[in-house]
């Protein structure tokens, strides 16, 4: 008993076995265990993939026409006739202000209770000799995201189309696009609505506040934006002089691949993936370069076989 005492007293056997085994063990797992460890993490940062700063998702967009609308009609001959659903802008028009017959409606054709497309119908009278050959209408919309980020926005579209020849009618077909300078926030329940503000002053009392020009030259300064895609116009000619002028667009809403800026924990996992995934190759040739250093006994290493007193010890207990 007094043997194996001294076996373990801190000047003993344990003393002496543990001393046997700390360098070997300790340079073998710290050595490997930088170069096993470390070289991925550099890998996948130096590799510019460890970090995700971007990412994107489909979304379809939540629309309402806001039913508010800027028309301006040129006519042959110079001048020009207008509308708006303003009425401090329709005091303005005075004499060329033209009131047209207006229907729009809005259509959830998949039944998800998101609009899908907007039908909108306007018949503008004219006076006898007017003949109408271009034509500038504005629309606006509510705009909002809600699946990755909490988004809205009042947004427009902008219809043109114009002829030599003085028209009948007009029709327009096309997809209120998103248009992104720069990823959107992660901001899942806080709202962003930076440019939840109205496209038009609707009370100034001036005539440069309603001017298309500096409506869309000032919508055009944010970051985020609708325009208007499709096929061209298509201008009808042959109107009676006693008929009025007629527009219809066709806007449809379509579903939106969204970028933006990932949150903390997307990040997190996205990072994690990139470094197991380089790690995994690193863990299998430590595993090879851990055989070939214990087969062919590259490292001093002295082997421990227990004192006699302890096997007795260990025998007597069982």
């Amino acid at each position: 008993m007094a043997r194996l005492l001294e076996l373990w007293a801190p000047g003993g056997g344990r003393q002496r076995r543990r001393r046997a085994l700390s360098w070997a063990a300790l340079g073998l797992l710290l050595g490997l265990g930088a170069l096993t460890y470390l070289p991925p993490l550099l890998a996948a940062y130096r590799s510019h993939g460890l970090w995700l700063q971007r990412s994107s998702y489909a979304e379809q967009p939540s629309v309402r026409f806001r039913h508010e609308a800027l028309l301006v009609a040129l006519l042959g001959g110079g001048g020009f006739v207008g509308w708006s659903a303003f009425p401090a802008c329709n005091r303005l028009l005075g004499a060329r202000l033209r009131i047209p017959l207006l229907s729009a409606a809005e259509e959830d054709l998949d039944r998800d209770g998101l609009s899908d497309v907007l039908r909108l119908r306007m018949e503008l009278p004219l006076l006898p000799g007017e003949e109408v050959v271009g034509l500038q209408l504005l629309l606006t919309f509510s705009y909002r995201l809600q699946r990755m980020s909490t988004f809205e926005m009042q947004s427009m579209a902008l219809v043109q189309a114009s002829s030599p020849a003085p028209g009948a009618r007009v029709f327009v077909s096309g997809d209120l696009r998103l248009l992104q300078r720069q990823p959107l926030r992660h901001t899942t329940g806080l709202d962003d609505n930076a440019y939840n503000v109205s496209v038009i002053n609707s009370t100034s009392p001036f005539a440069q506040d309603y001017d298309l020009t500096n409506i869309v030259a000032a919508y055009q300064e944010r970051n985020v934006t609708t325009v208007l895609t499709g096929p061209s116009p298509l201008w009808s000619v042959g109107r009676a002089p006693s008929e009025p002028f007629v527009i219809q667009v066709v806007i449809h809403y379509p579903v939106e691949v969204i970028a933006y800026q990932p949150g903390f924990w997307e990040m997190i996992k996205f990072a994690w993936i990139q470094y197991v995934s380089i790690l995994l190759i690193f863990l299998w040739i430590s595993e090879r370069i851990k055989a070939f250093i214990f087969q062919n006994q590259v490292l001093t290493m002295v082997p421990v076989s227990q004192h006699p007193a302890a096997l007795a010890f260990k025998e007597h207990q069982s």
